[in-house]
């Protein structure tokens, strides 16, 4: 069978690619992939969504907001940003929950030939300065909670309060557009190879890395996207004939950060493209996710397997109006078995999907939808069109197909470097092939399955958590003598942190002391769930580093 879904698939590709087709391809295996006709600047791509005019595009907290409205609000960004003298290459930070303004304020720096820098909103006021610092932002769109956070730490930088407490703040953004509500900025010489976004990834040192992305990496990616959805509805002929026999018209639940690739590209840039309407949630909650599907007839729902089951699981879920629901895609973490079967228990007919992708290769790598998720329970899915795997052993040396190796891709769609990281660059990216981490292998038919990582990152709940942060932050704890982050199994998150501990001699704390200590000096979602005392040294090798193996099978069997 997995054999007949890759010849669909491969069949599907093949029409959609030809020479004089739409998604035509150029290049060759040995220099790689890239699609002819997509735009070349990121501005161009996303105001191509003019064309959908004053239809309905976000609906967000009783909000609503057409097409016209947000690029019109877009456009004023850019403008004021212009009369502030930033301009082509000057970065431009977003640190803000999800507001309709994060939008416009990503379409008004493109616009500009501005570099956008999303950051990661969870974190603590420290976090957030150290991007904004590190990818020499100039000006900082924020919520009024970012605001207050990072203003005392960031005195010499701009900030721009999105819906501002006070009205007339000097710092809010109705203040910054003032004269300017009307206006369009003046055209940029923008290059198709200049950067448009550095968004940061955590590496393994702990502190982030800005995974700096061209105008044509992401622009490849967008076009990628689309036609990887136009190949799976072309091998989902039933499955769409039902969706589109509903009458209700594609609206998507967005549920997750934007400041992810996940939020970012596979559904901002998509659904403003694409013509189809988005409820965007502040953050997740499944009562109001729920009232938004029955109120707002939301037909999608793309999140991480912990927010899913959360949906399907819900006490509400069997009496609540979800008939116009009909796709659910898990993204952020491998998919568990217990999503399949709720979703074939609680939406048996379902044009459902998953896939696997990283921030550095712009969400893109390999995904499936419908018959092949149902049937390849397990499988991040189909290599895309202009994406290469190579899985190696630990000296690069490509291994054959069906052997478990680390994934190296090569993809137009990859970033062009790690933003001030000349060392990463050299050993993470290799002849244009970048080294995932990840252990996987390909199957017989291609099928990409993911085995392991070869990093200690834990994904909770879709977001990444690396452990060494974790761990300098409790060794600072006065009782504190070792210690070793681990990632244990859990079965709504996917992992969860707990934290193994050896206390100097004669000291100690209990639980409660240590949570609230991390509680102060990290996110929430990095804060260990439980902790574990060791009243022996941790184990180490000769080289005095803690062998993690060994504590986690100590721990967790």
């Amino acid at each position: 069978m997995s054999q007949t879904l890759m010849q669909e698939f491969t069949q599907a590709i093949s029409q959609l690619t030809a020479p004089g087709a739409p998604y035509e391809l150029g290049g060759d295996e040995d220099r790689g992939r890239h699609y002819v006709h997509a735009p070349q600047l990121l501005h161009e791509a996303l105001m191509a969504a003019r064309d959908h005019g004053d239809r309905e595009f976000l609906v967000y907290e009783g909000e609503r907001w057409r097409f016209n409205q947000l690029l019109d609000s877009a456009q004023a960004i850019g403008a004021a940003l212009q009369q502030q003298g930033v301009g082509k290459g000057d970065r431009v930070a977003i640190a803000m929950r999800n507001y309709p303004e994060w939008l416009c304020a990503f379409i008004g720096v493109v616009a500009i030939g501005a570099v956008v820098v999303p950051v990661n909103s969870w974190g603590q006021p420290a976090d957030i300065e150290y991007i904004v610092r590190d990818s020499g932002a100039s000006v900082v769109f924020c919520d009024q909670q970012r605001y207050d956070g990072i203003a005392p730490r960031l005195a010499d930088v701009k900030l721009v309060i999105a819906r501002p407490q006070d009205p007339d703040d000097v710092n809010g953004l109705p203040r910054l557009l003032q004269g300017v509500e009307q206006q369009s900025p003046e055209p940029a010489a923008v290059a198709t190879d200049d950067l448009a976004m550095i968004m940061y990834t955590s590496g393994t040192s702990g502190k982030p890395k800005g995974a700096a992305s061209t105008h044509r990496a992401i622009c490849q990616a967008i076009f990628n996207m689309e036609c990887s959805a136009i190949a799976a509805a072309m091998t989902n002929g039933e499955l769409i004939g039902a969706m589109l026999g509903g009458g209700f018209e594609p609206t998507a639940l967005l549920a997750v950060p934007l400041f992810h690739v996940s939020g970012c590209h596979a559904q901002f840039f998509m659904n403003l493209r694409g013509g189809r309407r988005i409820v965007m949630m502040y953050k997740w909650d499944v009562d109001r996710a729920l009232d938004y599907i029955e109120q707002e007839r939301v037909t999608t729902v793309a999140a991480a397997p912990a927010m899913i089951i959360d949906l399907l699981e819900s006490p509400r879920f069997p009496e609540a109006d979800t008939s116009s629901l009909f796709s659910l895609g898990i993204g952020g973490a491998a998919t568990p078995p217990r999503v399949t079967a709720l979703l074939n228990e609680r939406l048996p007919q379902n044009f459902s999907g998953t896939g696997w992708g990283m921030t550095e290769t712009n969400a893109q790598g390999a995904s499936m939808t419908g018959k092949a998720f149902h049937e390849k329970a397990g499988s991040a899915g189909f290599p895309h069109p202009i994406v290469q795997f190579r899985i190696c052993d630990e000296s690069g040396v490509a291994l054959p197909q069906g052997s478990t190796g680390e994934i190296w891709v090569r993809s137009p769609s990859n970033v062009r470097e790690y933003w001030n990281r000349p060392e990463a660059n050299a050993q993470e990216i290799v002849d244009g092939w970048l080294k995932t981490g990840d252990i996987g292998y390909l199957d017989e038919s291609g099928f990409l399955y993911l085995a392991d990582r070869a990093k200690d990152m834990i994904i909770r709940g879709g977001e990444n958590i690396y452990p060494i942060e974790i761990e300098n932050q409790l060794l600072e704890h006065p009782a504190v003598k070792e210690v070793a982050v681990i990632g244990a199994p859990h079965e709504r998150l996917g992992e969860e942190v707990v934290a193994v501990v050896h206390f100097h001699d004669g000291q100690a704390a209990a639980e409660s002391e240590l949570t609230a200590f991390a509680a102060e000096r990290l996110a929430g979602f990095k804060v260990p769930a439980r902790f574990v005392v060791s009243e022996q040294p941790l184990p180490r090798n000769a080289t005095n580093k803690i062998l993690k193996r060994d504590v986690k099978h100590a721990v967790l069997g």
